[in-house]
C-alpha cells in the first residue's frame, strides 16, 4: 500500500507536467477535433463487447475496411484517423481510449517521420509514446498494450534509417513497461533485395493493400495469441 501511495502522485505529477508540454502541438492537433467528436458520437450510439480489441492510430487503421472480418473472432473497436501522429494520439488519448472497455489496445502510428522539416526526433517519439502509455495506465493498469512497428514503405524509403531508429526506441519503451508489447512487422514487408515488397502496398506505395492487411492480420493475431497463452 505504501508503494502505491508513492507511485500514484508521481504518475499524476508526470501527466500534469507532460500534459503542459503537449501545448506545443496544439495548433497541429486541433484539425482532428471533428474526427474525435465523430468518434464520441459513435461512443454514444454504438455498443461493443467488453472483450473487444481497441485499435487506435493513423490512416492504416482507418483504411482497414475489412478489420472486423479479418480480426474475427476478436471483436474490434476501430479508432483510426487520417494522417495522425503520436502527438495527435497523445493529445486526444483520453477521449479516444477512456470511453471503452477492452481486452487489449493495439496502436499503429506511422507519420511522425516522413521526410518533412517537422519530423520528430527519437527523443520526442520516446516522450510521446511514454505519455500515451501513462495515460492508458491511469485507467487500465494491467490491460495489454500492443504497438505495431512502423512499416517500411517505398514512399518514405529515404527516411527509413530514421524510422528504423524510431522503431528501436519504441520497442525499448515496450520492453521497459509491463504488459506492453512491440509487434515486429518490418521483415515481413521487405523483399530479398532489402526493399519494401510492392505487392503488399497500394499504388501510393505507403498504405497496405488487401495482401498487406492479411499479413498484418496474421502477425497481430499471433501476438494476441501469445498474450492469451
Amino acid at each position: 500500500m505504501k508503494r502505491l501511495i508513492k507511485t500514484v502522485p508521481v504518475l499524476f505529477t508526470f501527466l500534469l507536467v507532460y500534459g503542459s508540454q503537449l501545448e506545443q502541438y496544439r495548433s497541429d492537433v486541433e484539425k482532428w477535433e471533428e474526427d474525435i467528436q465523430a468518434f464520441e458520437t459513435l461512443d454514444q450510439t454504438e455498443t461493443y463487447p467488453d472483450d473487444s480489441v481497441l485499435f487506435v492510430g493513423s490512416s492504416s487503421i482507418l483504411l482497414w475496411s475489412t478489420i472486423q472480418e479479418d480480426m474475427a473472432p476478436h471483436p474490434v473497436i476501430q479508432r483510426g484517423f487520417g494522417g495522425s501522429k503520436l502527438s495527435d494520439v497523445a493529445w486526444y488519448a483520453k477521449r479516444l481510449i477512456y470511453p471503452h472497455k477492452f481486452s487489449a489496445l493495439v496502436m499503429f502510428v506511422g507519420n511522425d517521420i516522413s521526410g518533412r522539416e517537422d519530423d520528430k526526433s527519437p527523443e520526442e517519439v520516446d516522450r510521446l509514446f511514454r505519455h500515451i502509455l501513462d495515460v492508458v495506465r491511469e485507467k487500465y493498469p494491467v490491460t495489454p498494450v500492443f504497438l505495431i512497428e512502423i512499416t517500411p514503405t517505398a514512399s518514405r524509403w529515404d527516411v527509413w534509417p530514421q524510422i528504423r531508429e524510431a522503431n528501436r526506441v519504441l520497442k525499448a519503451v515496450c520492453e521497459e513497461n509491463p504488459n506492453a508489447y512491440f509487434i515486429s512487422t518490418a521483415r515481413h514487408y521487405l523483399g530479398d533485395d532489402g526493399k519494401p515488397k510492392p505487392e503488399l502496398f497500394r499504388e501510393d506505395e505507403l498504405h497496405l493493400n488487401r495482401a498487406g492487411y492479411l499479413k498484418w492480420t496474421e502477425i497481430i493475431k499471433e501476438a494476441l495469441g501469445k498474450r492469451d497463452q
